[in-house]
């Protein structure tokens, strides 16, 4: 059996097609793993979400910030941006099942045998794979309760941009929530920077890469993530980078995991670039 893991696909579904077969993916003995932002922007999110559906038990999916949002519009506790592609989602004879099932995919996907870890952006500093996992618990259970609704409206928003334990309430769960889809940056505090999106390199002074904050609790295990367009493909012994800007015409990569980290990767056509908003 391989397992591989693929970068954002935010409804590229022709580059998914292609990829897949690719890597002559069979969903009998394989097993793939998504970062996450299956959808938006790009021009078929309502086929890349039946297809991961369809999958199954093959597929492994953690919600990315794009997901949340998609969730968010359909409940009516967010506005669509004017870049949004979700229109053929929401429209959708089967929207109701799409969106149900996507509301219950996990923030965190551990495989012990593996010591792998998936999630859509990132980790604090401060939490251990333990914490992390029950962190990620905490916010699944509310996307899974009669309380969703309540937690789209409080969902957004950049504080707190730091983690404490007596963390309660609303503010927990949106701190928990972007950590793992949103986070790029910190400081050597652990403090936040989520207007930094570039490579690294241009994020403001006494800034790192979330992974490379040097007392980092999560460094015994392999961290698979994608968000970051420009950070890019990197692979190193305890991440690896997948979101290649797919939607940005550049490519859909997918790799390996377990053994030697092959890379696959396929040439995508470029929905949405900047500008064009």
């Amino acid at each position: 059996m391989a397992t591989y893991a693929i970068g954002d696909i935010q409804g590229c579904y022709d580059e998914l097609m292609s990829l897949l077969e690719l890597i002559h993916f069979d969903p009998a003995d394989d097993q793939v793993w998504f970062t996450g932002d299956l959808v938006n922007r790009g021009p078929a999110s309502l086929q890349v979400l039946r297809t991961v559906r369809a999958l199954g038990n093959s597929a492994i999916t953690v919600l990315g910030n794009h997901d949340l949002h998609l969730l968010a519009v359909a409940e009516g506790s967010r506005s669509p941006h004017k870049s949004d592609t979700l229109g053929d989602i929401l429209s959708a004879p089967d929207r109701d099942e799409l969106l149900i099932w996507l509301r219950q995919q996990p923030l965190m996907h551990h495989d012990p045998a593996l010591n792998i870890a998936l999630v859509h952006a990132g980790l604090p500093p401060q939490w251990n794979l333990v914490m992390a996992q029950a962190c990620a618990k905490e916010v699944e259970t509310v996307l899974c309760s009669d309380y969703y609704t309540a937690f789209f409206r409080h969902m957004y928003g950049n504080q707190p941009n730091v983690w404490r334990d007596d963390l309660a309430g609303w503010e927990r769960l949106r701190f928990i929530t972007n950590s793992f889809t949103r986070l790029r940056y910190c400081d050597t505090t652990g403090h936040f920077d989520f207007k930094a999106k570039g490579e690294p390199g241009t994020q403001p002074e006494g800034y790192l890469p979330w992974f490379e904050i040097p007392w980092r609790h999560s460094k015994d295990v392999r961290i698979v993530f994608g968000h970051w367009s420009t950070l890019g493909l990197r692979r190193a012994p305890n991440i690896v980078s997948l979101d290649t800007g797919c939607l940005w015409g550049n490519q859909l990569t997918a790799v390996r995991l377990g053994g030697n980290d092959a890379v696959f990767c396929v040439e995508c056509s470029g929905y949405h670039r900047p500008g064009n908003e």
